[in-house]
Parts: structure tokens; C-alpha cells; sequence
């Protein structure tokens, strides 16, 4: 193992950001196993110090690969297509409108049907958003257009996370 490695290279899988979610969970697994601090008990303290970095390193890399948004927006980033969503919130005027269609039927929504309803339109969304990803990252390697479905994607997982609190709200 490289502590320089990306992660796709530390988990042994292609560049691409199609991934078998089981794959990646037993890679994990094995890596995890193999840099377990316990695997150096023998060896003293600093193997274990090694050990436990590696592990943290190892979760970091995880945490990034398992999460399709997160696994976009790495695989971006990997090619110079820097997110910005701290300072770059541009985005598609139809996109804007469909959130502030999706803002007042939240703010209105007094019901489980009615979540449930705005819930399943985000998923979609979701969906089709991902799946763009995917053409624009596998197919296309346009990563510069993947940054603004990576974007989209990060205001639709915030909405579903407000959908949520709404459910909580309503005490559902």
C-alpha cells in the first residue's frame, strides 16, 4: 500500500465512476483487516502508529468511493475540475426553478402524502442525476460538465436531507 495512491488505486479499481458498491465494501474490508494496529501488537509502537494511519487513510478513501456523489465529485477533482461549491452556486435557471417548485410544496406540505410525494420527485431526480454523471464521467470523460451534475447533486441531496426534517417536524 502507497499513502500516495488515490483512493481508486488503493482499493485496486478502475478510474470510472461505475462501481460495484459490493466490491468496494470487500476491498475495504481486506484492507481494513490488513492494516489493523492489532496485526502489529509485535512490532511496537510506531508499526501501530503506521497501522492506525493507514486505517484512517483506508476509511477516508471509503467513505469517498461508497457515496456516488462523493465518488463524482473525487473522480472530478482527480482530473482537474475543481467543485467549488463554496464560491460557485451558478446553476441552470430551469434546475433553480424546479428547487423553489420543490421549496414551496415542502414549505406546504402538511401531510405524509405530500412528502412522500415530493420525496419520490427528488429521488427521481437523484436518479437521473447520477445516471448523467455516469455518462458524462464513463462515457464522455467530460469532467468539467459532470462538476455541474455533481453540483445538482449536492443542492438534491441538502433538499432531501430539509424533506427529512419536515417528516421529524410533523412527527412522522
Amino acid at each position: 500500500m502507497n499513502l500516495q495512491s488515490d483512493d481508486f488505486e488503493l482499493f485496486g479499481l478502475p478510474h470510472r465512476f461505475q462501481q460495484e458498491r459490493s466490491a468496494i465494501d470487500a476491498r475495504w474490508k481486506e484492507l481494513q483487516r490488513q492494516a489493523h494496529p492489532d496485526q502489529f501488537a509485535a512490532q511496537g509502537a510506531a508499526a501501530r502508529r503506521v497501522a492506525m494511519q493507514w486505517s484512517v487513510r483506508i476509511n477516508e478513501a471509503y467513505r469517498r468511493l461508497k457515496d456516488p456523489l462523493l465518488r463524482a465529485a473525487y473522480l472530478c477533482e482527480l482530473h482537474g475540475a475543481a467543485i467549488r461549491s463554496e464560491d460557485n452556486t451558478a446553476m441552470p435557471a430551469a434546475f433553480l426553478m424546479q428547487q423553489l417548485q420543490w421549496r414551496e410544496a415542502l414549505e406546504e406540505a402538511s401531510a405524509v402524502q405530500a412528502l412522500d410525494a415530493l420525496d419520490a420527485a427528488v429521488q427521481q431526480a437523484r436518479s437521473a442525476a447520477l445516471a448523467e454523471c455516469e455518462r458524462l464521467l464513463d462515457q464522455q470523460q467530460d469532467h468539467a460538465a459532470a462538476v455541474r451534475q455533481v453540483r445538482a447533486l449536492m443542492f438534491i441531496a441538502r433538499f432531501a436531507d430539509d424533506i427529512g426534517r419536515r417528516r421529524e417536524q410533523l412527527g412522522q
